[in-house]
């Protein structure tokens, strides 16, 4: 599936009044992949996706002759995907324009600056939540991208860092950006420590503060303002949509897709399309898939977000190792279904019970597996109730003395002097 600048195909255009951005899918580092985002559209087709982060220095590296491949990998992505906006993480205005500029040549709806993400490893490199100290840097960014791609350019930033979190500070960073013409602040309505915390504490011990966010679109009622952080649910979005312009929504959205579909009837006006299901994200993945394996892609990139997909059922988890085991099978297709438990029939190949009756006896399956038919009790040996295997349940028979001295003769090895070895004779001496 190698895609070159403006090789993509153009999108059905959806004729809404309501922008795409009202509700996004925030991006998120090794989750927002490509196949992700295409799943994500089997459920939503109005919300505006994003990309992970692209570091800007990267895409400098790979635009060169001969290694289309990797730019590929870096900026590709499959037309069903839009909306979509490109995410880039850096601080050099030169490098930031030329990847906004391949952005517009690639097909991207939006060009999205990061100035949110708190790790070490990003801070560096001199971007991410420490750029929020610089605002002035921040604008030129801002500005070169815009002048060079012609796409809106958006930034998602935090409300503060370290100690600077006040809300005079957060009003200084929005106002100097917006003036460098930054189209829509994503506002994560936490702070960010740069120190002592790690990513995953940064979205979770901070406390939010929608407050802030809030005021921040009161005072400045002209500027395009994004919610983001500890959205759980539509009914959250919906209520925060009262005060702000969009939400977004990150990790909830990841963990449980399915409990987003009606996204589109509820935000955006359209009832046209059927809610999604399980089923239904399954079978729209499989032409998508079909062409990833054929361009010579791995299928287990993409099974690998359908675990997240198909929860809450009866055989879940059953489903979602079966997949697991054959999506990473070598050389798995995407004709590949998870196998199902084998039917019962008795040992002619036909039905279960199709040969009672019928002068035959009871397949000899029967006296090793009591489910493997539903011939009448009398011909099994043992009742065909089902066993259980609690450790507590009162159905277990309860171990005896000599055999619990046994396990941990094995596993834990106690040290037994001979002597304690003669009284206990079931234990052997070392």
């Amino acid at each position: 599936m190698a895609n070159g600048p403006n090789q993509h195909d153009p999108t059905e255009v959806l004729s809404t009044a309501v922008p795409s951005y009202r509700f996004s899918v925030a991006p998120m580092l090794d989750y927002t992949d490509r196949h992700f985002r295409v799943l994500m559209r089997q459920i939503t087709r109005r919300s505006l996706l994003y990309s992970e982060m692209v570091v800007a220095q990267a895409i400098h590296h790979n635009d060169k002759p001969g290694q289309q491949d990797r730019l590929e990998r870096l900026l590709g992505f499959d037309p069903i995907e839009k909306p979509l906006a490109l995410q880039l993480g850096g601080d050099d205005p030169g490098l930031l324009a030329a990847a906004a500029r391949l952005a517009a040549a690639w097909g991207y709806d939006e060009v999205n600056l990061n100035v949110g993400c708190p790790s070490a490893k990003v801070q560096k490199g001199r971007f991410g939540a420490c750029l929020m100290a610089e605002p002035a840097r921040v604008a030129d960014c801002i500005a070169a991208m815009a002048a060079a791609s012609g796409l809106p350019v958006s930034v998602k930033h935090r409300i503060g860092i370290d100690a600077r979190d006040s809300y005079a500070e957060l009003l200084d960073f929005v106002d100097t950006v917006a003036a460098a013409g930054a189209c829509r602040f994503s506002v994560h309505a936490r702070k960010a420590w740069l120190e002592g915390l790690d990513p995953k504490q940064n979205r979770s011990v901070p406390p939010l503060r929608y407050g802030l966010v809030h005021q921040l679109k009161q005072e400045r009622p002209q500027l395009q303002v994004e919610l983001n952080g500890g959205l759980e649910d539509l009914a959250a979005c919906q209520l925060q949509l009262e005060r702000v312009d969009a939400v977004m929504v990150g990790r909830a959205a990841y963990s449980h897709p399915l409990r987003w579909a009606p996204v589109d009837r509820d935000l955006f006006g359209d009832g046209a399309s059927p809610l999604a299901s399980a089923s239904s994200v399954v079978r729209g993945l499989v032409p998508y898939a079909q062409r990833w394996c054929e361009a010579g892609g791995r299928l287990w990139p993409i099974a690998r977000h359908l675990v997240q997909v198909v929860e809450g059922v009866s055989g879940a988890r059953h489903w979602r190792r079966r997949l697991g085991e054959a999506a990473g099978a070598s050389g798995a297709g995407a004709s590949i279904r998870p196998r199902r438990r084998r039917s019962r029939r008795c040992r002619h190949g036909g039905p279960a019970g199709s040969c009672a009756g019928a002068g035959c006896g009871p397949p000899q399956s029967c006296r090793r597996r009591r489910r493997s038919c539903d011939l009448p009790n009398r011909w099994h040996r043992r009742s065909v109730r089902p066993r259980r295997h609690r450790r507590h349940s009162p159905h277990r028979p309860v171990r005896l003395l000599h055999n619990r001295h046994r396990r941990h003769r094995h596993n834990h090895r106690p040290r037994l002097g001979r002597g304690a070895a003669r009284q206990l004779p079931w234990v052997r001496p070392y």
